[in-house]
């Protein structure tokens, strides 16, 4: 993706920004983004806070909207499995409605959209990659092959590697974010945990969650 916004679309103001709440109100369950995209063939997993719940094997909080990602050349097989919807671009307070191809270069969010609604029902995010091998989009440094960042839950849905969703929940560190750092690294593996520990190291020197992790680090190699 660019690094410089294309022209036109629409600048949210704060009231549309606060509407957007609701017009996510409807969005799919990961149950039923795995039946939509049954078959399948390119490597997609559930992203963000519903791969946590997942990961840990049940809802623990609302969310307010699903996101799933997908390498960005594959975005024309995964946009044929929903005739009859649209897809919006978005990023940095922006809406492109019906993204262009250059639009869709240079933001990585894609909103499908319920035309006769409005209503969102599922964020795809289009992430850079290597033929197989995953490019994280914060550090292109950090690169892995879709078979190693991809679990899947008892009935089949796929979904990022907690430690991966963690990495990207740690740049803002909301309140929400916080709390599924907490609930989350209990249930991980000692290899997940340094994983994150290394990768948080490496992409974000200095945070917090990196002082949390050094007990649980040590009370393992003790």
């Amino acid at each position: 993706m660019s690094e410089q916004l294309p022209s036109g679309g629409i600048e949210l103001s704060p009231d549309e920004s606060g509407a957007l709440q609701s017009r996510w109100s409807s969005c799919w369950t990961p149950s039923e983004v795995a039946q939509r995209l049954a078959g399948l063939i390119t490597p997609w997993y559930v992203a963000a806070g519903w791969a946590l719940d997942l990961f840990r094997g049940r809802q623990t909080r609302a969310h307010g909207d699903i996101e799933i990602a997908i390498p960005a050349a594959s975005f024309p097989e995964v946009r044929d499995r929903f005739p009859g919807y649209v897809f919006d671009a978005a990023g940095s307070g922006r809406i492109w409605e019906d993204a262009t191809p250059e639009v869709l270069a240079a933001v990585h969010q894609t909103w499908l959209r319920d035309p006769a609604t409005g209503d969102y029902l599922l964020d795809v995010f289009r992430e850079p990659h290597d033929g197989d091998t995953w490019i994280c989009r914060r550090d292109e440094g950090i690169r892995l092959p879709y078979s190693d960042i991809i679990l899947h839950t008892q009935d089949g849905i796929p979904y990022l590697a907690p430690e991966l969703v963690l990495l990207f929940k740690a740049k803002h560190a909301r309140r929400k974010d916080q709390a599924d750092f907490d609930a989350t690294v209990p249930h991980m593996t000692s290899a997940q945990r340094e994983t994150l520990t290394e990768l948080l190291a490496r992409a974000h020197p200095g945070h917090p969650w990196l002082a949390d992790l050094q007990p649980l680090l040590r009370a393992v190699s003790d």
